[in-house]
């Protein structure tokens, strides 16, 4: 992600992803999902690395690149959501929460 602030079409596309697994919550244990979830962004992204290399040798020079920008992505967003969630938790109908 650049340091521009997402546009609408951004919170639409997360939105719905977020939609998608709390359908599947439904059916499926919580902590399945998120691992569900969890793979397919690391799929998807690695799949963002292949496009945009030239090829098996490039993509082995970008791996180590590749895995410090999506694993500092990570850590930043999920601490972004954490601190939202310990502020706002009343907010915010998670259900009956896993002890």
């Amino acid at each position: 992600m650049s340091n521009q602030a997402p546009g609408p079409e951004f919170w639409t596309r997360v939105n719905a992803l977020i939609d998608q697994a709390n359908t599947q919550c439904d059916s499926a244990d919580p902590s399945e999902v998120c691992a569900s979830t969890m793979y397919a962004s690391a799929r998807f992204n690695a799949f963002i690395v292949a496009r945009t290399t030239s090829g098996p040798e490039h993509m082995q020079q970008e791996k180590e690149r590749a895995l410090e920008y999506f694993t500092d992505q990570f850590r930043k967003m999920m601490a972004e959501n954490l601190d939202d969630f310990i502020a706002n938790l009343g907010k915010y109908d998670i259900g009956t929460p896993s002890q």
